[in-house]
């Protein structure tokens, strides 16, 4: 008896699991004011307190975002249109006690910030990152799922990677961490396919779909620019991932009135918004390049500490270097190796990397730990000052910095290359889709170097330490050196901001530099500079002409009602940048190197 029972109890539970279903309908009659009206009905619901919620993080973003507060009038009923007690428990987290197993939420959603993490509800269209739309149930998480979208204007298209159906305004997902993956563009945008074929022979469809203003012709080219760095990001790997539903789709805004610049990976598309008006050039690209090498490198092979996505806190990672920081450097060596970027071009974007190094964040602290403090600067929000000029460098030039340098290594030492270490990656882990640790990195780099010392040396002190690069060395082979950009007398990296004829320093002074050790800080006013008296950041230039690198200076500043009399002593600007060994003049040996290095696939 107690096996019978036992039986019965596992097969009703079963059988519940396999009856949850969620149904989401979007519509928005009061878009003009940027409101939609949702609803969800949950199907399936263990006898238990249903328990609704909004997220408080975004696939692609790694901080914490508040998307509660732009819920509202949140309702619960039965499958007879009976009404239900909601009591809300959290901020963004609503409680519905009794129910008889299926209920329908209803809320209204203000939306109004077009970019890759928010949304946006407007007469011309709807802009939907998932988490920053739909409220999910807790429990349901393996749900299957169904989106439809009552009465838009029926020459609106969808662009998805939702699974569609016979109703191009009907779609569906397997589970939440798919659907919440999912970003969403309803509205009347540019359309454009085109099919790749992997080496296997399967084919996968490509789509564009562009919120522009642009004649199609220009649309066109932009299309067939677009094609090439496909072909460059698949020629890395050798294949494309296998793409659910066959398609990858490219959902872009480029026009004014999107919210700013951004761009957010998902599994088999990305959404992109550019604050400007489109004109099919070379530099809308970059975005591209970065986000569709994200389709192999973080949405595939992916960090361990990414999994399983957690939707109600950021998850911490400590590979954010390589995820974001390999993927930053390889989005421009898609666009070289398309002809879309120049070889001068590159290097003037390598450049940046380098400079990167010269950074207390890079000086005092290794990638792990910038790539851990994503949860506080991935577009997290907070109005209080911080010091991250001093204790953090972005994971994306942090890491990108360590690709150029581990690229070139390679290259040089061993005769192989970064790309063999992303296929490496590609073959163990993202293929297989096996989540990975930093010790699976450190040992794909063994296996392609033919050399355990040397990953773990590299490890130890570039990636578990903060040990610099000899980037002069490493560019030698490619007919490349370092110049400084400007080799004048340098008081330290410095903004002002001029008020009431004062000049107030505007942000946190750098470690280690003149005016950082002299004591000046933000908010103080630089009265004089050198004996003469200034009120404009043209009077610190005039003044900087007249000296020379390790002279000092006089400054008086005001700290609050202190004024204050000391010096610094001038030093030389550690910018650098990448140059040409002789211009317009390479032997073979550096021509073959450029080539296997930036050269077309």
């Amino acid at each position: 008896m107690k096996h019978l029972t036992a039986w019965l109890i596992a097969t009703s539970l079963s059988l519940s699991v396999i009856a949850q279903h969620i149904s989401y309908q979007f519509t928005a009659p009061n878009a003009v004011h940027h409101e939609a009206e949702i609803s969800i009905t949950a199907d399936g619901l263990p006898p238990t307190p249903a328990l609704v919620r909004m997220s408080r993080s975004s696939p692609g973003r790694y901080a914490t975002h508040e998307f509660g507060k732009n819920v509202y009038n949140v309702m619960a009923y039965d499958a007879t249109g009976k009404a239900l007690k909601v009591e809300k428990t959290e901020g963004d987290v609503y409680k519905i006690s009794e129910h008889k197993g299926t209920v329908k939420v209803t809320y209204t959603l203000f939306a109004n910030y077009a970019d890759g993490t928010y949304s946006d509800v407007d007469v011309v269209g709807y802009h939907l990152n998932m988490p920053a739309t739909f409220m999910w149930v807790k429990g349901m998480e393996k749900a299957s799922i169904s989106l439809l979208f009552s009465a838009p204007d029926k020459n609106w298209k969808v662009a998805t990677q939702l699974k569609p159906t016979s109703d191009p305004f009907a779609f569906s997902a397997p589970d939440l961490q798919y659907f919440m993956d999912a970003p969403t563009k309803v509205a009347n945008m540019h359309w454009r396919e085109w099919k790749v074929t992997n080496p296997d022979n399967k084919q996968y469809t490509f789509r564009l779909a562009l919120d522009a203003e642009a004649p199609e012709a220009l649309v066109d080219y932009f299309t067939e620019k677009l094609k090439r760095v496909v072909t460059a990001g698949q020629a890395v790997y050798g294949e494309l991932p296998a793409y659910d539903y066959g398609t990858y789709t490219f959902i872009a805004s480029i026009n004014p009135y999107v919210a700013r610049g951004d761009g957010m990976e998902h599994r088999n598309s990305t959404m992109i918004t550019l604050k400007r008006d489109f004109d099919g050039s070379n530099e809308l690209l970059g975005v591209f390049a970065h986000e569709f090498f994200h389709c192999w490198n973080v949405e595939r092979i992916r960090p361990k500490s990414l999994e399983p996505f957690n939707f109600e806190r950021s998850n911490m990672s400590e590979a954010l270097w390589v995820a974001e920081g390999f993927t930053h450097y390889y989005g421009d060596v898609l666009l070289v190796r398309a002809g879309l970027l120049s070889y001068d071009q590159f290097q003037f974007e390598n450049s940046k990397l380098v400079n990167a190094v010269n950074t207390p964040g890079v000086q005092m602290y290794t990638p792990v730990e910038n790539s851990q403090r994503a949860v506080f600067v991935d577009a997290g929000v907070s109005f209080d000052r911080t010091n991250y000029p001093n204790m953090y460098t972005s994971y994306y030039t942090y890491g990108g910095a360590i690709a150029l340098a581990l690229d070139l290594e390679l290259r040089a030492r061993f005769n192989k290359s970064l790309d063999d270490v992303m296929r490496e990656l590609w073959r163990k882990f993202g293929k297989a889709e096996v989540p990975y640790t930093l010790d699976d990195v450190r040992n794909a780099l063994a296996a392609v170097a033919g050399n355990s010392a040397y990953a773990t040396t590299f490890f130890k002190e570039h990636v578990y330490g903060h040990q610099s690069f000899d980037y002069k060395k490493l560019l030698e082979p490619a007919g490349y050196t370092l110049q400084h950009t400007n080799s004048g007398a340098w008081p330290g990296e410095i903004a002002f901001k001029t008020e009431e004829n004062q000049l107030i320093v505007a942000n946190n002074t750098i470690r280690n530099t003149p005016l950082y050790i002299a004591g000046i800080d933000i908010d103080d006013v630089i009265i004089e500079f050198d004996g003469k008296k200034v009120h404009q950041v043209q009077d610190i230039t005039d003044v900087l002409r007249h000296h020379k690198q390790g002279e000092k200076i006089s400054i008086v500043y005001a700290h609050r009602n202190n004024v204050i009399n000391t010096q610094i002593t001038l030093t030389e600007n550690p910018a650098v940048r990448i140059v040409a060994i002789v211009e317009g003049k390479t032997n073979s040996e550096v021509q073959a190197f450029r080539v296997k290095w930036m050269g077309a696939r």
